[in-house]
């Protein structure tokens, strides 16, 4: 079939077809997916997969994925990102829908820099596509159009993903963009790496579009200004599904760059008494802990609001020896979701997911 065509239906024959190739077997084996990104040795990008990287206004997210593509480019370390691109798979495809070309080759050089490359050329291994004066379907096309004609591409950068879609917050939109991104990393075994704002008034990933994301990504970094200072920023995994990695900080140096901050801490700034240890749910409640509760609950009941998914989860973890009150479920909640142990489909209703990764 035409990978250019969006078929909304296939003909019975087509559906037969695509039944019986996608049809698993025992007696076949399957490759793992390449680990081509890591940070402290926990792996944020494989081949055949998607990520993130989200942040609110002026957190430097670009600068962030300057320092991904970067790494990708040296095949080696650039802040905390550790880069094993093949060797038959080096070539780098970064796309901005936001800028103009001048602010583009701001960017590019940038990237150049931080790789220890000469930034007065061109380089064989880095294509850098400016897509502001394009609509979101002129920007899918050209884009699909250089991922599937690019030969050895690795990694795609789209920074500005909502700029693909008219309406962030249109379901059918959402689905159709993370469908192609789906689609585009499985049949082209690259890795892509989106940028998306995050809301004003929250931690959520903006509209539609970043809900679908959270569901489907790979791994969602959250970039963030420091509380204390401003000129520094903070990275950590907001959704990960690998094991988690210790946050880290860089700032932006006299040259323009990002610099790491060694054995930097946040600075807890809270006024009052001091809190007594911050419960991790992680920490002290087993991966079979889990399981039974979460199984206990999603089996009397598929979805739950929020409210009434709290006070399921404080009976169920109760009742298998893990005291719980509302101020603990809070935090639960929140590492459930992290680790897509249970999903929020369509910013509402909460489902459990028993195939999660611990």
């Amino acid at each position: 079939m035409d990978y250019m065509k969006d078929n909304k239906e296939i003909s019975a024959e087509e559906a037969v077809i695509l039944w019986q190739a996608s049809r698993l077997s025992l007696s076949k084996s399957y490759e793992k997916a390449p680990e081509i990104l890591k940070v402290h040795g926990s792996v944020i990008g494989t081949l055949g997969n998607f990520s993130a990287s989200i942040g609110k206004a002026k957190s430097k997210k670009t600068f962030n994925v300057s320092a991904i593509v970067a790494a990708a480019l040296k095949n080696d370390t650039v802040l905390r990102y550790v880069a094993e691109l093949p060797e038959d798979k080096r070539k780098i495809l970064y796309v901005d829908t936001e800028q103009r070309p001048y602010h583009c080759l701001k960017v590019m050089k940038r990237i150049l820099r931080m790789a220890g490359l000469p930034d007065d050329r061109d380089n064989e291994h880095l294509e850098f596509l400016a897509l502001r004066k394009y609509t979101p379907e002129q920007r899918i096309r050209i884009v699909e159009q250089a991922i599937y004609n690019t030969p050895d591409i690795a990694l795609v950068i789209i920074d500005g993903i909502r700029d693909m879609v008219y309406d962030i917050n249109s379901p059918g939109e959402s689905t159709r963009i993370i469908s192609k991104l789906m689609q585009w990393t499985d049949d082209r075994q690259i890795h892509i790496h989106t940028i998306l704002h995050q809301n004003k008034g929250d931690e959520n990933a903006r509209g539609h579009i970043g809900t679908e994301l959270n569901n489907k990504a790979e791994t969602v970094l959250l970039v963030e200004k420091d509380k204390s200072n401003g000129d520094i920023s903070n990275v950590s995994a907001m959704y990960i599904r690998a094991m988690d990695f210790e946050p880290f900080a860089f700032r932006i140096n006299d040259n323009a760059l990002p610099e790491l901050m060694e054995g930097y801490k946040p600075e807890a700034k809270k006024p009052g008494r001091p809190e007594e240890e911050k419960f991790d749910p992680y920490r002290y409640i087993t991966e079979q802990q889990h399981r039974i509760a979460l199984e206990a609950v999603f089996g009397l009941k598929k979805e739950y609001g929020y409210k009434e998914l709290e006070d399921a989860l404080i009976k169920s973890y109760t009742s298998i020896g893990v005291k719980l009150n509302h101020q603990k479920a809070v935090p639960l909640i929140t590492m459930l979701r992290n680790k897509r142990m249970i999903v929020q489909e369509n910013g509402r209703k909460y489902t459990f997911m028993p195939d999660f990764h611990y």
